[in-house]
């Protein structure tokens, strides 16, 4: 098997620079990528099975792996759903999957979004994991726009190990080649 581009550019140009910029000998102490979370939230699933169906293959085309469908922990009557009810599906992409899915989305899709002037720098949580928000799944160049019946929205979820903070987490990212809004 191939490695990954980016896997290359992480052991190769990032760790580097990352350890001569904090003063770490430890390529362990470092952040790294340990998984990216994938979920797509589907309401409509709730009167229509058919788009759960159609849901859970576009996410498997896009993650390279097959999607699991989530349920409904709790019941929400506002909602009308009931506990148990399956309402989305998600993937969670690791070693190899997981930098080929990187680099589809840095280097081909998050350049087809319309308008595109960067994502968002706020998006980190207080552990360093960055969540970005797809509103449209066309722009992966696997779907087809002209065969979706429904409009599919994903999150994406960067889960970064030894991260110091969101400093460090956004340094990584960018590094990685995420481009981040100015």
């Amino acid at each position: 098997m191939k490695s990954a581009r980016l896997l290359e550019k992480y052991r190769k140009e990032v760790l580097p620079a990352m350890q001569k910029d904090y003063g770490r000998s430890n390529p362990h102490s470092l952040p790294r990528l340990e998984k990216i979370c994938l979920n797509m939230g589907i309401g409509k699933a709730i009167d229509d099975s058919k788009i759960l169906e159609e849901g859970v293959k576009i996410m498997s085309t896009i993650a390279g792996q097959a999607a699991v469908v989530t349920k409904a922990r709790v019941s929400v009557s506002n909602f009308r759903l009931r506990q148990g009810y399956k309402i989305g599906c998600r993937v969670t992409l690791r070693s190899s999957t997981m930098w080929e899915f990187f680099d589809r989305l840095v280097a081909t899709a998050i350049p087809r979004i319309r308008d595109f002037r960067g994502v968002s720098r706020k998006s980190f949580d207080k552990l360093g994991n960055y969540s970005l928000g797809i509103e449209e799944v066309t722009i992966f160049p696997e779907v087809d726009a002209d065969r979706l019946v429904y409009p599919f929205g994903m999150d994406v979820t960067f889960v970064i190990k030894n991260s110091k903070g969101r400093e460090e987490s956004m340094k990584f990212l960018k590094m990685m080649g995420m481009p981040f809004a100015e």
